[in-house]
């Protein structure tokens, strides 16, 4: 009895080691410790993982604080006995002289077994940030006279022909405009599409563009999340087009209809967001599923009463 008492707790244990984890390191690093105001600051994270496991890229910018985010480099991979070890690279810097510590950054994570959202957090890394040293003794140097450059006619022509050029193409698209608001004036006003007939409409045609499946991968991206967050704005009646991704969520989950999209959307516009920000270059299979998230996105949230311009959900605040 207790030989077995103890094989069971040597298995818990096993099963509680960070070894068996999925994600088998989370770093973040720095060349070094002490820097000058304004110097360039190589800030790195390095994930490892085991086979199976989807590593999404770290959103820097929502959580560093007291420094600026100059570069984000494009990530590289190495692969040793089944493992893969990936590499964020960014440059920071800080302009103002004080201890800085940048904080833990949330890895985020799936593993094939299971589509929840994990994540690991990486360490905090303490800097020193110190100004240039300046010799008081030394006297105030004389700042050197001002050079005399010489008129030339050549560029009063040049900025004569380009006021005529400017002149000319406004007077062409004033008329453009004119005969256009004309043509317009003429058209019988067409119905107005609710929200989620507007979206999915406009997703049939982004699908119609094939736009990943011309390299466009980053422009697809951002695409198909400006549908999505368009149709929040007309559908929940919340400002979707200027909020990051964690306060959009935020605002979705004051509304009960939205209950069911939740995980989905976090994860969608997440997806979308490291194409367009941290240059992440996803496979054909995740660019399909971003349509279907967004169908289902979508599909999962229409409510419609008629055509009187308005829609059940819109009275919950």
């Amino acid at each position: 009895m207790v030989r077995r008492a103890a094989l069971i707790g040597l298995l818990i244990s096993l099963l509680a080691s960070p070894a068996l984890s999925q994600v088998t390191s989370a770093t973040a690093s720095t060349g070094k410790t002490s820097y000058l105001v304004g110097d360039y600051i190589n800030y790195k994270i390095q994930v490892g993982y085991k086979p199976g496991t989807t590593v999404f890229p770290p959103m820097i910018q929502d959580s560093l604080r007291n420094v600026t985010l100059l570069k984000v480099e494009k990530p590289s991979k190495v692969a040793i006995s089944g493992d893969t070890t990936i590499t964020y690279a960014y440059t920071l810097s800080c302009y103002d002289s004080a201890g800085v510590t940048l904080p833990g950054i949330p890895i985020f994570y799936r593993t094939a077994s299971d589509t929840t959202l994990q994540v690991v957090p990486t360490n905090p890394v303490r800097l020193t940030v110190s100004t240039v040293k300046v010799n008081l003794k030394e006297g105030i140097k004389d700042v050197n006279a001002p050079i005399k450059i010489p008129f030339d006619w050549k560029w009063l022509l040049i900025w004569i022909g380009a006021a005529l050029l400017i002149a000319a193409i406004a007077y062409y698209l004033y008329r453009r405009y004119k005969k256009t608001k004309a043509a317009a004036a003429s058209v019988k006003p067409l119905v107005k599409l609710l929200p989620h007939e507007e979206a999915l409409s406009s997703l049939h045609q982004l699908e119609q563009q094939q736009l990943w499946q011309r390299g466009l991968v980053k422009e697809y991206h951002s695409a198909i999340t400006e549908i999505i967050r368009r149709y929040f704005e007309k559908r929940f009646k919340m400002p979707a087009m200027e909020l990051p991704t964690s306060e959009a969520v935020e605002l979705l989950k004051r509304r009960p209809e939205s209950a069911p999209i939740l995980d989905l959307t976090y994860g969608f516009l997440s997806n979308a967001d490291m194409v367009k920000f941290a240059k992440f270059t996803p496979m054909n299979s995740v660019n399909e599923e971003m349509m279907k998230q967004a169908y289902e996105i979508v599909n999962k949230t229409a409510v419609s009463n008629g055509r009187d311009g308005k829609e059940n959900g819109d009275a919950v605040q």
